[in-house]
């Protein structure tokens, strides 16, 4: 089974952490909220303390689904809010709640709402040769604050995330597409966004709002969740 630990007491709370991190990076979640709920974390396949899983997301989500308690409200962050989607159309949740996430990574003819695809590929490129300091350029984007910046580098280079998870990830930003699958969940949906954020771009608040998804936008870049008028409540 892949690594997950379970503090507090209260209603489920589940929390998925991105690509190349692992879930030491909702520590100050653990800490706000123990009291609140019983909140689980879970290192994604290859990520943290878990082991490789062969095939995609939806061999990472059944996986996943093993060390899930029950009807969780389920957050997730970044490629963790990308996996919350799929997971939340196989079993039965509480919220949904995607923090700084998208059902759709990268742009296409159709979706402008994403990362340009010829930037993406350069992660591709990178990874093979400097998994590190590919990941510290994936990092770089996701906040100028300086202490937080400090926090992604530690987790990246205390606990590296595998080279096949990594591949992994990214294909799985760039291959999947989970726009109509977002649209048809029929149980409560929150996106709380960065204003900052280079990853994500703003204009999708638009699109989360038109259908029907309650919205949120933080003064900050793609790490909502540290930010301190972050809340599960919106």
């Amino acid at each position: 089974m892949l690594y997950s630990s379970t503090t507090g007491s209260g209603n489920n709370l589940v929390l998925l952490h991105g690509w190349g991190f692992n879930s030491e990076l909702f520590s100050s979640l653990i800490d706000r909220y123990k009291n609140q709920y019983s909140v689980t974390v879970v290192d994604l396949p290859g990520h943290g303390q878990s082991y490789d899983v062969d095939g995609g997301i939806e061999d990472w989500c059944d996986e996943i689904i093993k060390v899930l308690p029950k009807n969780p409200i389920l957050m997730g962050w970044s490629l963790g809010g990308l996996i919350a989607i799929r997971i939340a159309s196989k079993i039965k949740i509480s919220k949904l709640v995607l923090v700084a996430a998208t059902p759709k990574f990268v742009q296409s003819d159709y979706w402008k709402l994403g990362v340009d695809a010829n930037n993406f590929n350069q992660f591709y490129e990178s990874l093979h040769s400097n998994p590190s300091k590919c990941l510290k350029r994936f990092a770089s984007l996701q906040t100028s604050d300086k202490s937080q910046l400090n926090i992604l580098n530690s987790l990246i280079d205390k606990r590296p995330a595998s080279t096949m998870s990594l591949e992994q990830g990214l294909n799985i930003l760039l291959d999947t597409d989970l726009t109509q699958e977002l649209t048809k969940l029929v149980v409560p949906i929150g996106a709380i966004l960065g204003s900052n954020d280079k990853l994500i771009p703003n204009e999708i608040c638009d699109w989360f709002r038109n259908n029907n998804i309650a919205t949120s936008v933080l003064n900050t870049g793609h790490l909502p969740f540290l930010h301190p008028n972050f809340t599960l409540s919106i």
